[in-house]
């Protein structure tokens, strides 16, 4: 059982899905910077395509992801006319250059989408981008996944597909606007299976209004009696102030911060003891799957999807809200599906802001990314004062160890990953206020 040391986890941390994180994204970097990163691309350079369907029929009320109804078809049309466009201006800056190896469909739910609409886009991915056999992602609402959309998983040989499931306890799903029956899942579960999909993750939640650690472990062990290949248990992150559709949620019934601690060490436990192999801090993996496979081989990434065993260092975002990284860049379209049509309908790219990676900023994500991924990293050469003082607190209590220049990362450290990161992190002092608790 880990130790829990509340003073370690006053401070709100990010996730570190990137280093600058988008907080620190501004208006001064656009869409110039974007084209001179597309036709800096060597010819050969493996390329990751990310693709966001910022729609889905219903709205979560716990969601932070950017996404809107679905609820005229005519949103969906005029949407895609620009994502179309967007790939061809993309495209036409690359020249030929580059491989693409994977395509990934985020959201919202991708599965917002008419079956024939996405074969369509996943069609011209494939030819504009001249992607030969790419590994193929999918983030499903499992509620909306019809017939069809399995022929079409089938047919387009998607590998990876992740549901988001959250929780099967029925009082909880009510609290958070997201009703979905245990045996949807479990329907759901076994024909995917059949339509040949390799890897299912399961989104989960702990930290949710009502929820307990007994409505955790129900659904915990309901899940794995499914043996998803991946487990992703996210905490709920409540922060209404930035996100407006979660003052639907009752603060008065979220669990507290003691209880959030003992529902992910619960949630890791339960995991391992039924033969899932850790993955970062937040993500479990059966040990054939890739994922599992990554972390034991120290080659597991972190980019704005989360935890990967995508090694790619050029991915291209496509769509509102899309973050494209790049050695030296990263860029983020618009977020307003309005303002991101608008600016492609004048043949600009629809870059919103970015920031540049300087040397400084990169080895600081170098040594953020090592500890949340291979759990150790080799120490900045001039540690200050202040950065000494804040790893010292856990290193006294066993947490961590360094040696030789190095910091080591012990089993107990897990929930805590986040939050040692974030001592070799010398901007987030200028980002207040904009991140939630580390556990």
């Amino acid at each position: 059982m880990w130790t829990y040391y509340p003073e370690l986890l006053q401070r709100p941390v990010p996730r570190y899905t990137s280093y600058p994180t988008a907080a620190d994204f501004r208006p001064s970097v656009g869409q110039e910077d974007l084209a001179g990163a597309l036709r800096g691309v060597g010819k050969c350079t493996p390329l990751s395509l990310y693709v966001h369907i910022p729609f889905c029929e219903e709205i979560c009320w716990y969601c932070g992801c950017n996404t809107a109804r679905s609820n005229k078809q005519s949103r969906l049309t005029s949407y895609l006319d620009a994502l179309y466009r967007e790939i061809e201006m993309v495209s036409s800056l690359l020249e030929g250059r580059g491989r693409v190896q994977r395509i990934s469909f985020g959201g919202g739910s991708p599965n917002a989408l008419d079956p024939l609409d996405f074969v369509r886009l996943l069609g011209d991915l494939t030819v504009t981008f001249n992607a030969q056999q790419p590994l193929i992602s999918l983030e499903v609402d499992p509620r909306r996944l019809s017939p069809a959309w399995l022929r079409v998983i089938e047919s387009a040989r998607v590998s990876n597909v992740s549901l988001g499931v959250q929780t099967f306890d029925a009082a909880v799903q009510q609290a958070i606007g997201r009703v979905q029956p245990l045996d949807v899942i479990a329907t759901l579960t076994k024909r995917l299976r059949a339509a040949g999909v390799k890897s299912l993750n399961f989104d989960l939640m702990y930290g949710l209004p009502g929820q307990d650690m007994t409505s955790l472990t129900d659904t915990l062990t309901q899940a794995i009696d499914m043996r998803p290949d991946r487990v992703a248990l996210f905490g709920y992150a409540h922060v209404p102030n930035v996100i407006a559709r979660q003052r639907r949620i009752d603060a008065s019934a979220l669990p507290d911060e003691s209880e959030r601690f003992l529902m992910a060490n619960i949630g890791h436990e339960l995991l391992m003891a039924n033969g899932y192999r850790a993955v970062g801090f937040d993500h479990f993996a059966l040990p054939h799957d890739p994922m599992a496979v990554a972390a034991r081989t120290h080659t597991l990434n972190r980019n704005f999807q989360g935890f990967t065993d995508d090694s790619a260092e050029y991915v291209i975002g496509l769509g509102a809200s899309a973050i494209s990284q790049f050695p030296g860049l990263y860029v983020q379209n618009a977020k307003n599906i309005g303002e991101y049509r608008q600016a492609i309908k004048v043949g600009h790219l629809p870059v919103e802001r970015g920031i540049v990676r300087d040397v400084e900023s990169r080895a600081c994500g170098a040594v953020i990314r090592d500890i949340l991924c291979d759990g150790e990293a080799e120490l900045p050469s001039r540690l200050r004062s202040e950065q000494s003082e804040q790893l010292d607190q856990f290193v006294r209590r066993g947490l961590v160890s360094t040696s030789a220049g190095r910091l080591h990362l012990k089993p107990a450290a897990a929930p805590y990953a986040r939050t040692i990161a974030a001592i070799f992190d010398p901007r987030l002092m200028e980002q207040h206020g904009r991140f939630s608790a580390p556990v």
